[in-house]
């Protein structure tokens, strides 16, 4: 995987997410849950709204997204990279 993750806000991951068609559900503190329904159910995601995103946890997510929309991770990567 050449695919090298940009560093995003929390803020930024919460606009890419809704442009995939999710939607903000609730925040408690600094966490925000968004969820999607997709063909496979209904997908929720918790993204932590800092500053910067920690690699792995941004890593843990678009892996996430890539599996439940059927979107592969370095096209993910790419479309993050241009919000």
């Amino acid at each position: 995987m050449s695919s090298k993750l940009p560093v995003v806000s929390g803020k930024t991951l919460i606009k890419f997410l809704q442009s995939l068609g999710y939607d903000v559900t609730r925040q408690r503190g600094s966490h925000v849950r968004l969820e999607k329904k997709t063909h496979a159910g209904t997908h929720r995601i918790t993204v932590p709204n800092h500053d910067q995103i920690a690699k792995g946890t941004l890593n843990d997510i678009v892996n996430k997204i890539s599996i439940w929309n059927q979107i592969s991770k370095s096209e993910l990567v790419a479309m993050l990279k241009n919000m």
